[in-house]
């Protein structure tokens, strides 16, 4: 079983880096992909990121496992391989890999998901993290005092999400994003799973986007369909959560 350090030299590699040039550490976030494998819109996001002053890095958790979007489509978005929990494993080696660049501010970083990616971020904010879980050997060897915020795009809730109603050890504010017409969840399931994050004290702010699950990635695959105007509102949103947290980091709970 790999180590955070470990499970980060595998990643990095295949990992986007984002921002502006320069050394100076600044504030962070980074993003993770859905069930489908890294699309075109998180680097629009990334980019956004990095306008907004930040440094953004795009965690591909597939390319190098030597997956390929087909295969990835068979058998993760399908649930065979690589459910949340062990997605969980990636995003705490990225934030163990990422804090400790010199050019990152590592007490300012905001996790990012869409659907699955989502789905790992909540399982590590949740997870008690003992060592073996998430599907690395040393998941509590990396703290989530820096983590400040939290995006949740239409994340995965549904009934393959066991512990979608576990609380959170570590409460940043966190801004989830609802589809209306996600064939993945109802609204009221996913706002009952987001209730129960605002009980550990997070300030947790939902939207509810009239659309389809994944409206802000460019693609034409009933049931999702991409939504040009809604996609923007998304980013704008994200922009504003960088903005939000920055300017008030002391708003998140420290936790490990």
């Amino acid at each position: 079983m790999q180590t955070l350090s470990q499970r980060w030299s595998m990643l990095e590699p295949g990992a986007i880096f984002v921002g502006p040039d320069d050394d100076r550490p600044r504030p962070t976030v980074i993003l993770f992909h859905g069930c489908g494998g890294l699309r075109g819109h998180l680097p629009r996001y990334a980019e956004a990121a990095k306008a907004a002053g930040w440094r953004a890095v795009i965690v591909d958790s597939y390319a190098p496992r030597g997956w390929s979007r087909q295969f990835a489509m068979a058998a993760v978005c399908t649930g065979l391989l690589l459910r949340g929990w062990e997605r969980a494993g990636d995003v705490l080696a990225a934030l163990w890999g990422v804090s400790r660049r010199p050019d990152v501010d590592a007490a300012k970083i905001v996790l990012a998901g869409w659907s699955h990616g989502g789905w790992g971020i909540m399982e590590a904010m949740s997870s008690a993290r003992a060592p073996g879980m998430l599907g690395v050997a040393d998941p509590g060897a990396v703290a989530l005092d820096g983590v400040i915020g939290a995006w949740l795009a239409y994340p995965y809730v549904g009934v393959a999400a066991l512990n979608r109603m576990r609380p959170w050890r570590h409460c940043p504010k966190t801004l989830a994003v609802i589809s209306r017409r996600d064939h993945l969840t109802s609204v009221r399931n996913a706002e009952r799973v987001h209730d129960m994050v605002r009980q550990c004290g997070a300030e947790v702010e939902t939207w509810i986007a009239e659309g389809s699950h994944a409206f802000d990635e460019p693609m034409a695959a009933g049931p999702m369909r991409y939504h040009p105007e809604l996609a923007a509102e998304a980013e704008r949103r994200f922009v504003a959560l960088l903005g939000d947290v920055a300017a008030a980091p002391a708003a998140a709970k420290a936790g490990r």
